[in-house]
This record gives structure tokens, sequence and C-alpha cells, in this order.
């Protein structure tokens, strides 16, 4: 029986959610997109349906994936941009032939041109990453609080000191650790 995949983390950063493709970075990692099938279902859970991907087109999805946490991170700490990752994420976004369209209901959508469409879904997601890795994007990077995670993602909130990549996950187990410590300190030594 095939262990079973983990469910993708979806936040309202496309960029910082691609990187949430694999968690856990500093522990024992999780890989949310093992199969081109699975970029395939992570990219309609993100709004850029393709109808298929290529070993190929995986492979560059995740070359893509970790120039961006590379210069997601470097851009959090205040560091120099890689070099290489600035030329993955630079080529990525000007291959891709995606356009912005605006549906009746008033909402932007991307519309894929290339037949697969994956080349195009990595363009906009690459896109994402240069606008908010430049500054451009009101809200500022940072890295998460958990010794096992430090993901880059993207506060957004108002007073821009979020310390978790994902509340349900990493600020609920970092909680409930202090906690179970807390606890412990105060039931005193085992007898």
């Amino acid at each position: 029986m095939p262990a079973e995949i983990p469910e993708f983390r979806l936040g309202s950063v496309l960029a910082t959610s691609f990187t949430a493709t694999l968690t856990e970075r500093c522990g024992d990692p999780v890989e949310r997109i093992p199969t081109p099938q699975r970029l395939v279902d992570w990219l309609a859970a993100s709004g850029l349906a393709v109808d298929s991907c290529t070993s190929a087109q995986w492979t560059l999805a995740h070359e893509l994936r970790e120039s961006i946490h590379a210069a997601a991170t470097a851009a959090a700490v205040q560091d120099a941009l890689p070099a290489p990752a600035v030329q993955v994420i630079n080529e990525r976004s000007a291959q891709g032939r995606a356009a912005a369209v605006l549906t009746p209901e008033g909402e932007r959508e991307w519309r894929l041109r290339s037949a697969s469409g994956v080349e195009d879904a990595l363009g906009v997601i690459a896109a994402d990453a240069i606008s908010i890795i430049a500054g451009e994007r009101d809200g500022r990077l940072a890295l998460c609080a958990s010794p096992t995670c430090q993901a880059a993602f993207f506060d957004t909130s108002r007073s821009r000191t979020r310390r978790w990549c994902d509340m349900n996950t990493c600020g609920n187990r970092q909680k409930k650790a202090r906690f179970m410590a807390n606890r412990r300190r105060l039931a005193g030594p085992a007898e």
C-alpha cells in the first residue's frame, strides 16, 4: 500500500505557496509534489490548471521551487540574492506565455497559452516570486520560527510580525510543545 501523499498548503501568495510544496526542510522533509501528476493537481488547485506534465517539466518545477525558496530566504534575512536562483526565476518568468484575464465576476484568472501549459504556469509563479522578492507588494518576506521548518513566507498581517508560515501547522505545533514543556516544569521532577 503506497504512502499517503500529504495535502497541499495553499496560501494567498502563489510563490510562497509553491515553495510550501516541500515543508519541514530542516527536519524530516515532506514532499507534496512527488510526481508529475501531483504537480498537475497543485497547479489546478492554485488556479493554473494544465492538461498534463512530463518528467522534464516536473524537474523544471522543482528547480524553480528551490530557486524561489533560496532567493526568498536570502531576501527575508537581507542577504544578497543567490545568482543561480535569480537566473532560474528570470528564465522561467521569461519563458511563460500566460495572460491575465478578467472574469465577468471581476476576478483575475490566468489563461495559459501553450499546449500543456506547465511552462506558462511556472512563468506565472516566477513572476509572482519576482514581485514579492523585489518588494513590489504590500507585505514582507519572513522565515518561519519553527526550527524544523524555516520556510520563507510573505507576511501581509497588519503588524508584519507573523512568526509562523502556517498557524494551523507550525504555529500550533510550537504552541503545543511550549504548553507541554510548561506543564512538565510545573509538575516538577518525577518520583
